[in-house]
C-alpha cells in the first residue's frame, strides 16, 4: 500500500510539474539545496584593484632626437647617436646607415634627400647615376669629394640616413624627427655654404618646396648662405635643366670667392 501511494504521489507531482510547463529533467536525482555548497563571497576590492590603468606616456621622437644630440660634439658621436635612434621605422628596412661622404673640412656642404638603392647598399650618399652626375657638376668648377684641400672639396649628407621603401618621398614626421640630427651635423661641419639638392632638402631646411622657384636664389638657414639646386636625379630626367644648374654652380663659385 505504501509503494502504491508513493507511485501515485510521484505521478501526481510529475503531472503537476508538466502542467506548470516543465519539459525536461536536468538531473537524474533530486538536488537538495540545503546541502549545496555555499556561494563564494565576492572578493573585496582594494584601492590598488580600483586604481585606473594609466597608459604609458607617448614618446615624442623629435624630443628624443633633441636629447640624443644634446651632448654630441664630433661626427663619430653623431653617427653613433643616429645608429642608436630607434624611433624611425625606416631603420628597420634599410641595409645601412648612410651618414656622409667627402671632406668634413670642406667649405661646401651638400644636403641631399634620402638614400636610394645604391646608397643603401654601399652606405654612402650619391653613389648611383645621380651621384656620378653630381661629381661631374662640381668637377666643372674644380671641386669634388675627393679633393684633398678644403677649398676645393665638398662634404655630402642627406636629410634622412635610411632609404625609404620603394624610394618614396620622406614623410613629414620622418623629416621632423631627424631634423635635430641634421642641424647638429651642420653645426659640427660648420661649412661656409650649404647646397640643398631638391625639394625634400628645401622642405627640411627652409620649410618650403617648389624647387623651380627656389633654385638659383640665395637663402639663409643655420646661419649659413644656402643655395637650392635641382637634384641630379631630376637633371637626368630633364637634361634641358642643366643650363640652370650650371648657372647655379657659377653663382656658388662666386659666393665662395666673396666669402674667402
Amino acid at each position: 500500500m505504501e509503494s502504491a501511494l508513493d507511485y501515485y504521489t510521484a505521478r501526481a507531482l510529475l503531472e503537476w510539474q508538466v502542467d506548470l510547463g516543465v519539459t525536461e529533467a536536468m538531473l537524474d536525482a533530486p538536488l537538495n539545496r540545503y546541502e549545496a555548497p555555499k556561494k563564494q563571497p565576492k572578493p573585496v576590492k582594494t584601492p590598488e584593484a580600483e586604481a585606473p590603468i594609466v597608459a604609458a606616456p607617448k614618446i615624442d621622437p623629435v624630443v628624443e632626437a633633441k636629447a640624443a644630440v644634446e651632448r654630441v660634439k664630433t661626427l663619430d658621436e653623431l653617427k653613433a647617436a643616429m645608429a642608436a635612434f630607434d624611433h624611425c621605422e625606416l631603420k628597420k628596412g634599410a641595409r645601412n646607415l648612410v651618414f656622409s661622404d667627402g671632406n668634413p673640412a670642406a667649405r661646401v656642404m651638400i644636403i641631399g634627400e634620402a638614400p636610394g638603392r645604391d646608397e643603401d647598399r654601399q652606405g654612402k650618399p650619391f653613389v648611383g647615376r645621380a651621384g656620378q652626375l653630381l661629381d661631374r657638376m662640381f668637377e666643372a668648377i674644380e671641386m669634388g669629394r675627393e679633393a684633398p684641400l678644403s677649398a676645393q672639396s665638398i662634404y655630402i649628407t642627406n636629410v634622412l640616413p635610411w632609404r625609404p621603401p620603394q624610394n618614396r618621398d620622406p614623410l613629414p614626421e620622418e623629416i621632423a624627427m631627424l631634423g635635430p640630427f641634421l642641424q647638429r651635423h651642420v653645426e659640427i661641419v660648420a661649412p661656409d655654404v650649404i647646397v640643398l639638392m631638391g625639394n625634400i632638402s628645401c622642405q627640411a631646411v627652409l620649410g618650403r618646396r617648389g624647387i623651380t622657384r627656389l633654385r638659383g636664389n640665395w637663402q639663409e638657414a643655420f646661419g649659413k648662405p644656402v643655395m637650392p639646386m635641382f637634384h641630379p636625379a631630376y637633371l637626368l630626367r630633364q637634361p634641358g635643366a642643366k643650363r640652370e644648374a650650371w648657372a647655379d654652380l657659377l653663382s656658388l663659385q662666386a659666393k665662395l670667392r666673396e666669402l674667402a
